[in-house]
């Protein structure tokens, strides 16, 4: 992997999430009640071949919900992630066929990837009151991939 591989990654997947979250927090603050709900990546928690910096991207991610969620707390700000497996997204679709998809959900409990939906629906979840006790979660939406081994 080249540097600016690297570069482009990080840019991508971790600082652009810092400093949209660094933007947001006066007025999130302002609202006394707000929440920053992270999309990151399984690859921040076990290894997926050939991802090694996307992985560390997300997982330094992970870890930038923690610490906001332990800062950002007197301010009224609960800050969580949502870490999804494979989902079948526009970006995946087209690599997306029957045999790729049936070899993929060999390793998934729930055999078979996620919809887009199942991933929103979290997010929406994470931002209602019913949610007001959880902050600092980095949630696996990947059917049960993380926990197979």
């Amino acid at each position: 992997m080249h540097s600016e591989d690297y570069m482009l990654i990080m840019s991508t997947n971790f600082e652009s999430a810092f400093h949209l979250s660094q933007l947001a927090h006066p007025l999130l603050k302002a609202s006394g009640r707000g929440n920053i709900v992270h999309i990151s990546s399984i690859t921040g928690h076990i290894s997926v071949p050939n991802t090694s910096i996307y992985g560390a991207s997300k997982g330094a991610m992970n870890q930038l919900t923690k610490n906001l969620a332990c800062e950002w707390a007197k301010d009224g700000i609960r800050t969580n992630c949502i870490a999804p497996g494979g989902i079948r997204t526009p970006l995946i679709l087209p690599y997306l066929t029957d045999e790729v998809e049936a070899r993929a959900s060999m390793g998934i409990p729930l055999q078979r990837i996620g919809e887009p939906n199942e991933v929103a629906s979290l997010a929406a979840f994470l931002c209602l009151p019913a949610a007001s006790y959880i902050t600092g979660q980095v949630i696996c939406a990947d059917g049960g991939k993380t926990i197979s081994g």
